[in-house]
């Protein structure tokens, strides 16, 4: 497994580098326009939307009911499920208001019921051939999700991370 996480570690660091950053010599020096750029507008800009994320329109049988967030969070799982969120690799590709190499997760309690993102965490491998959510959701990302060994247990405690999450970043009212 962590030969697995080192593997997908190493491959963003290829991408990232390789995608780029570096400069571009077919460049040709312009002289500043003869126009000065136009003032700024009177009325303050709304603040951007949130993170990108990937519309499905597909259903699922384990998606049917309240979304998570909407359930209250149980503190005293919150920081197991930041430690797994950790120690389990789910870093790695996840992230909170960007997308990392799979799905931003900003949000993801309140798209998602419990029932869903607990069969998510413990069955990826299941889920991408048997969920339409998980099925759609696979064809707009490169890496699949890993089966990362999680139990049951540990499972509640990351979608209470989650959770948690949402609700410090205002997506939970």
């Amino acid at each position: 497994m962590r030969r697995i996480a080192a593997a997908v570690l190493v491959l963003t660091a290829i991408a990232a580098f390789g995608c780029g950053g570096g400069s571009n010599s077919n460049q040709t020096s312009q002289s500043p326009p003869a126009t000065p750029a136009p003032a700024p507008a009177a009325t303050p800009t709304p603040p951007p939307p949130p993170a990108e994320t990937t519309a499905v329109l597909a259903e699922s049988k384990y998606d049917a009911g309240p979304r998570a967030g909407k359930s209250k969070v149980d503190a005293a799982l919150v920081a197991t499920g930041e430690k797994l969120f950790s120690t389990k690799g789910c870093v790695v590709c996840h992230g909170f208001g960007k997308k990392v190499t799979c799905p931003d997760l900003v949000g993801v309690s309140m798209r998602r019921t419990a029932d869903w993102m607990e069969h998510q965490i413990l069955h990826p491998e299941i889920m991408v051939k048997e969920d339409p959510i998980s099925h759609e959701l696979r064809t707009h990302y490169a890496l699949p999700m890993t089966n990362q060994g999680v139990k049951p247990e540990e499972a509640k405690a990351l979608i209470e991370f989650l959770k948690k999450k949402d609700r410090d970043a205002g997506v939970v009212k």
